[in-house]
């Protein structure tokens, strides 16, 4: 197995999840994550979508951080919310932490989450050296 095949794991201060997966992995130049919105404690924060939203682009802008880049390297994110209603109020808190040229994006309603508090998941894809 070449070295470009094996992926890489990012070290972040996020929590420590217990299910078998790292919050971020970079194989071949590419850094591939997916956020939820939880805290330092494993908690999803209360507050609705506006919290939730303000919660996940965090702990995406600090594992961006952790892999040495900032929200410039983002080439795509995928948005699942569980209401349609959730989009604007995500886009006015996504809005802050993204100038153009904006990354490519696709959002997708959907029946639920993994923890059935949770109102916003996001799956992103980011240029590393």
């Amino acid at each position: 197995m070449t070295a470009s095949l094996i992926k890489q794991p990012v070290k972040t201060e996020l929590y420590a999840s217990k299910a078998p997966l790292e919050w971020a992995v970079i194989n071949n130049g590419t850094l591939y994550t997916a956020q939820i919105p939880i805290n330092s404690s494993g908690d999803v924060v209360a507050g609705g979508i506006g919290a939730q939203s303000k919660q996940v682009m965090e702990n995406l802008m600090h594992t961006l951080d952790a892999a040495g880049v900032d929200s410039n390297a983002v080439l795509q994110v995928l948005i699942y919310v569980t209401d349609r209603s959730y989009l604007a109020e995500f886009n006015q808190v996504y809005s802050q932490y993204f100038t153009t040229p904006y990354p490519n994006r696709a959002a997708m309603v959907i029946a639920g989450l993994a923890r059935e508090e949770m109102l916003v998941e996001l799956v992103v894809y980011a240029a590393v050296n």
